[in-house]
């Protein structure tokens, strides 16, 4: 009886136009999910309503149940691209990525130049590491589009994953040439940089920091390109300045136990930062490795013994562990 009374309300206040809700007020996802369940029941060959209604479910992260509505939109309608780039979406949070492929692939089939359908499908082979494919797609849309920033974006990650480290560089220096504002791009080229110590990384991680001030991952380049330069005092800070953005960044933690440890020799601070990392994540074997150094030159065995240990029953083959328990 309660579900009925809430039903006929629903109708009510949608046919009066909402005159219980401020027009300036939005219906929440279940609301409106309540309205069109009602309508599906009134209407259940209008494809349109089931369509709508997986959009809703797809920000809800219900993906089972979008599936199942854009499946009947598609048997319903089956000429309408929107439907199969949803459904690739779908499939792909999902955790169904040929399925994703299918649909995206069927949207092409009605338009082989859908600008959208390439892009998501460039976007899901690159993740999937088909980077033949996520090539392939993204140059169709650049082909129409040649400033079109994500697949830009996407063909620079494909070209760095690839190992062409010359065409990723040219490419994400002409996304900053056109995008000036994006910081991702000068990140990327910044890491770029910094792989091969070139000091124009600290150029554009710094533009990067500026453009983004809360980026962990674009502080976290710029402090690892210092370590490996030798500036420790500007890497120590660095990542002191990611912490304080992200306390639980358990790599920022690890690298400044290294710091300490081997190049300025405080051993027992070392420990500490160690402990935080594995605080974080009692799974990290480098920083049971480390931190097991760290008490060995400290002097202290029995606790490396133990952290040694504790490394080769997550790794029994880690050569670092199986070296340092051999040492003590």
């Amino acid at each position: 009886m309660t579900r009925r009374i809430i039903f006929i309300a629903l109708i009510m206040i949608f046919a009066a136009g909402c005159k219980s809700k401020p027009t300036t007020e939005k219906m929440t996802p279940e609301e409106i999910l309540q309205v069109l369940d009602i309508k599906i029941s009134k209407n259940k060959n209008d494809a349109t309503l089931y369509y709508d209604r997986a959009k809703i479910l797809v920000d809800m992260q219900r993906y089972n149940e979008a599936i199942s509505d854009l499946t009947n939109a598609i048997r319903l309608k089956d000429d309408k691209i929107e439907y199969y780039i949803l459904m690739g979406d779908a499939q792909f949070a999902n955790g169904n990525v040929e399925q994703s492929y299918k649909a995206l692939q069927s949207a092409l089939k009605l338009d082989e130049d859908n600008q959208e359908a390439n892009l998501k499908l460039g976007e899901i082979a690159f993740y999937s590491r088909d980077y033949e494919r996520a090539f392939e797609s993204l140059t169709k849309v650049t082909e129409k589009d040649p400033n079109n920033r994500t697949a830009l974006f996407m063909k620079g990650f494909v070209y760095k994953e690839t190992g062409d480290t010359v065409s990723a560089i040219t490419l994400f220096q002409k996304i900053c040439d056109l995008y000036p504002d994006y910081a991702p791009a000068f990140e990327e080229l910044g890491i770029l940089y910094a792989n091969h110590k070139n000091k124009l990384a600290l150029e554009f991680l710094t533009t990067a920091i500026e453009l983004d001030p809360k980026s962990t991952s674009a502080r976290y380049g710029l402090a690892m390109f210092y370590q490996d330069m030798g500036e420790m005092e500007a890497a120590e800070e660095t990542y002191k300045q990611l912490l304080d953005i992200d306390a639980n960044d358990k790599d920022a933690w690890h690298n400044r136990g290294y710091i300490q440890a081997f190049f300025y020799g405080d051993y027992e601070l070392a420990i500490d930062y160690y402990t935080k990392a594995l605080q974080i994540d009692n799974q990290f074997i480098e920083a049971y490795v480390n931190r097991a150094a760290a008490y060995e030159l400290n002097g202290d065995n029995a606790n490396a013994r133990n952290d040694y240990k504790t490394a080769l029953s997550l790794d029994p083959n880690y050569k670092h562990a199986m070296e340092g328990l051999k040492r003590i």
